[in-house]
């Protein structure tokens, strides 16, 4: 599905002001789009007085500040910025690298920190990032539990430099909702996945996901809400994706409609044979392919006898039935949030933003209709 067209001119404006001026063949490329599209949408932002548009460029109507440079650095050398990712995390590599790419052009000096899986792994990495002179943080904090999350918003709220948070969407209310972040829709995403398969035909859906991050709580909850809400969908569950991806509780509430459940000793399959579900949402890639593979092992043929939409497009696409998938915007992720900390570090005390990012999906062949 195409990013709306307001969303996309906003994402204009963005990298505008941080640069002061961008070339439209640049700006089709970044988005990825069309010239022809951009082009059209920088018309109407100069004709909103919104910039001003040059042969082939678009130029900012405010002026551009160079970002101050923080104190920590040696004399010479660029503003540093500290990027911090969890280890073995692919999906946020996306995100890391289309940040890192805003930021090189940005002129500012990049200090990739990667987070290992330990609670708080993220709070000494960051304290050493700004006693080396980090003057702006860009971070994915891990968070594989709710109150781990709750634990850690003071101290990243008081981290002291201009931070953005990206593909965490901070509570309401919370110490970080004033910060700010950029995130991926997820509950659009779902959306997607669900309008999908009710499409197809399909009325009874399980979904199996992780329940070790942001990302997959807001998924189980989007399923929750969106499955419940849907009259067409007749009988739905909820289970782990992988045993022990989530909290010890996770999953195991009794049998009923929409109740979370374990998948016991028949799996993911014999949960499917118990709801007579003729469709699957798997969460993430990797253990998609990896349950798409348990299904086959127990007589349960994708697309044939289950189809099955995958949630975040990373590997989807290169298993043996090449998956149906929600593609989060993983890179444009990170420069959106890359070019929100260059406009911050030029100009504190703004307020703050959350932006949001929409999925789209990618349709192949591990779904069909009924």
């Amino acid at each position: 599905m195409r990013e709306p067209s307001d969303v996309r001119r906003q994402r204009i404006l963005a990298v505008v002001r941080s640069r002061g001026s961008v070339r439209v063949a640049d700006l089709a490329a970044e988005l990825e789009v069309s010239v022809v599209t951009v082009r059209r949408d920088v018309e109407e932002l100069a004709r909103a007085g919104r910039l001003r548009r040059g042969h082939g460029v678009a130029r900012s109507v405010e002026p551009v500040e160079q970002p101050p440079a923080p104190a920590g650095p040696p004399a010479g050398e660029g503003a540093a910025v500290a990027l911090v990712v969890p280890e073995r995390h692919t999906y946020l590599y996306e995100t890391m690298h289309g940040a890192r790419t805003v930021l090189e052009e940005a002129g500012l000096r990049v200090a990739l920190h990667i987070a290992p899986q330990a609670v708080g792994a993220e709070r000494p990495i960051v304290a050493r990032a700004l006693a080396d002179g980090a003057g702006g943080l860009l971070i994915a904090p891990r968070w594989p539990t709710a109150a781990e999350e709750e634990a850690d918003h003071a101290w990243l709220a008081g981290a002291g430099v201009p931070t953005v948070v990206m593909e965490r969407r901070p509570r309401r209310g919370s110490a970080l909702h004033a910060m700010d972040s950029v995130c991926s829709d997820h509950w659009y995403g779902m959306h997607l996945a669900v309008e999908h398969l009710v499409a197809l035909g399909h009325r009874r859906i399980v979904l199996a996901a992780r329940d070790d991050s942001p990302t997959a709580r807001a998924l189980r909850s989007a399923f929750a809400e969106i499955a419940e809400e849907r009259k067409e969908i007749e009988d739905w569950a909820v289970t782990l994706s992988v045993p022990g991806a989530g909290s010890p509780d996770a999953g195991g509430a009794a049998a009923g409609p929409g109740r979370e459940r374990q998948a016991g000793a028949g799996g993911l399959a014999g949960l499917l044979r118990e709801h007579r579900a003729t469709a699957a949402v798997l969460h993430g890639d990797v253990d998609a392919l990896m349950l798409v593979q348990q299904l086959a092992d127990s007589g349960v043929r994708v697309p044939h006898d289950c189809s099955v939409v995958a949630y975040d497009d990373v590997v989807a696409a290169f298993g043996s039935t090449p998956l149906t998938a929600v593609a989060p915007p993983k890179a444009a992720v990170g420069r959106v949030a890359a070019e929100l900390l260059v406009q911050r570090l030029a100009r504190p005390g703004t307020g703050a933003r959350r932006v949001e990012l929409l999925p789209e999906l990618k349709v192949r062949g591990s779904a069909r209709e009924l």
